[in-house]
């Protein structure tokens, strides 16, 4: 396992433990941040510990052809009853994705210092957030880093049912029409699953990123 100095500096993804730790330390510096994600990695830390820097061996990931829409959700987004933006609230979607508590996903997780530090990068154009509204309240979203051809999904967050459902879908659908390769969901969970999420191999997944658009 790495230990990160001050030099913005990440190992090869290769050398991740069998568990998927690249490296522990460092910040949560926008370089920093920018270059982990370019290149393979994310954090994923509890409050109060050192900062790890992960690179599983299987990533899961949609590709936009094979994202699944049920018939019952069709039937939910045709009904107009949500409201979807993009980018109009990142500070409220990242503030509920670090407090509401869910079974397989790392909410609860994102300390004040993640929350700052994504917000940062939200000023800078890198992080962004997908809203659901209903009735004029924030219901559902998600947040992650754009990269321009490939949108790494960080967290998502539902106050009514299907809710971070709608985010996705219409994350999805947006990624595809504007031309990008993957949307990267890091790791297993059975909500992706449903959605048409599959887990690909870190040598496929590294060849995406850095493949030419």
């Amino acid at each position: 396992m790495y230990l990160i100095s001050d030099t913005l500096y990440f190992p090869p993804v290769y050398e991740a433990s069998s568990e998927g730790i690249l490296a522990v330390g460092g910040d949560l510096s926008p370089g920093r941040l920018l270059l982990a994600y370019r290149s393979g990695i994310f954090p994923w830390f509890n409050p109060g510990e050192p900062i790890l820097w992960w690179a599983p061996k299987s990533r899961m990931v949609l590709y936009f052809d094979e994202l699944a829409v049920s018939k019952s959700m069709r039937n939910i987004l045709n009904r107009n009853t949500f409201t979807v933006t993009f980018n109009q609230n990142f500070r409220e979607v990242i503030s509920n994705c670090s407090t509401i508590k869910r079974e397989g996903q790392r909410g609860t997780w994102i300390s004040q210092e993640m929350r700052e530090a994504y917000c940062k990068l939200n000023e800078m154009g890198i992080a962004k957030s997908v809203e659901v509204w209903q009735n004029n309240e924030l219901v559902g979203g998600l947040y992650g880093i754009d990269l321009g051809d490939v949108f790494c999904g960080e967290s998502m967050f539902s106050k009514v049912s299907n809710a971070s459902k709608i985010a996705f879908i219409s994350l999805a659908q947006h990624l595809k029409k504007e031309n990008y390769k993957i949307l990267d969901c890091q790791v297993y969970n059975e909500h992706l699953d449903s959605l048409g999420c599959r887990e690909i191999d870190r040598d496929d997944f590294m060849k995406l990123l850095n493949s030419e658009s």
